[in-house]
């Protein structure tokens, strides 16, 4: 399913709006510009498009008010990557070499800061109060938490609750501030507010397992990543706790992913002994119970055009092939 398609023509003729804000929100500096270049190019803008779409839920705002933040919430998106690439060492992203293969890290993590810098900027300019400034920094510091709770525990096997909260800072955090920051853009009351930031945690919750999923099982042509980018780098997901749960090879696969430094055969291998398990299955249905509790948090007062496309995003999130 494409995300596009799960727009309707208010949302979609947004999007055009954010592309180009995108770009001219970075254009006055050539390198930094080239240097995001295909993440600019790449994404699927789920985050600034739930935060519009939340955003316009009960009356259609002017972009003036919504269009601001929603591109500040892109470049924190995209400077997430920059620092993630440079943290996974990883040489390709969507299909493309990443700032800092291409750069090397110290110029990488600049790129990253400066769009960072230029979120805040964007945010201090329009003038948004105090909550919204509050938000975004508590999803920033969220973040880099999410990050280094991982880097201290690259090839160690994490608990459930340990991947869970690993997830929830890297991703479902982000995806429920996008909802809040809407809801109160919307001037929704307190139990709506709190009822998007659910759905908008389920949502991301089950966004991340799906991208555990994929980082094993899904098209290279398509994700643009090589298969096992997590495990060579040392981060141990879903799937693969699952496996060592139940697998009659347990011990093998343990031994690959905590040994420090994984071979492409040895990568071939656990994907093989987590295929034999029912780790993709399982998977599934831990990402679509995440849906189904993002689903029954949408509230009825929406208007049916913003639920609607709120519920193919949630279609889209356990769909999707990248």
């Amino acid at each position: 399913m494409n995300f596009v398609a799960a727009l309707n023509d208010t949302a979609a003729k947004n999007l055009q709006v954010l592309e180009e804000n995108i770009k001219q929100s970075i254009a006055e500096d050539p390198f930094v510009f080239e240097a995001c270049a295909p993440l600019i190019r790449g994404g699927k803008r789920l985050r600034p498009m739930l935060f519009l779409l939340c955003a316009n839920a009960k009356k259609d705002l002017p972009p003036e008010k919504t269009m601001p933040l929603a591109t500040a919430l892109e470049l924190i998106h995209t400077a997430s990557l920059v620092h993630d690439d440079i943290i996974d060492t990883s040489k390709k992203r969507r299909g493309v070499e990443t700032a800092n293969s291409k750069y090397g890290a110290q110029i990488a993590v600049l790129v990253g800061d400066y769009l960072f810098a230029k979120a805040f900027q964007l945010v201090a300019e329009n003038n948004y109060d105090s909550q919204v400034q509050l938000i975004l920094s508590n999803l920033v510091k969220n973040l880099c938490v999410g990050e280094i709770m991982q880097d201290r525990s690259l090839f160690a096997v994490p608990t459930m609750s340990e991947y869970y909260t690993h997830i929830n800072l890297k991703t479902a955090i982000f995806l429920s501030s996008c909802c809040r920051l809407g809801a109160i853009a919307a001037e929704m009351n307190s139990r709506e507010i709190e009822n998007l930031t659910a759905y908008g945690s389920g949502l991301g919750l089950a966004f991340q397992i799906i991208d555990d999923l994929l980082d094993f099982f899904g098209d290279e042509r398509i994700t643009g990543k090589p298969h096992g980018g997590d495990l060579k780098s040392g981060v141990i997901t879903l799937p693969v706790i699952r496996a060592l749960e139940i697998s009659d090879a347990a011990q093998t696969l343990k031994k690959i992913v905590t040994r420090g430094e994984i071979t492409k055969t040895e990568i071939d291998a656990a994907i093989k002994i987590i295929r034999a398990t029912d780790a993709v299955d399982y998977c599934r249905t831990r990402a679509e119970a995440h849906i189904e509790s993002a689903r029954v948090n949408l509230p009825a007062t929406l208007k049916i055009s913003i639920a609607l496309a709120l519920e193919k995003i949630a279609d889209f999130v356990v769909d999707r092939t990248r």
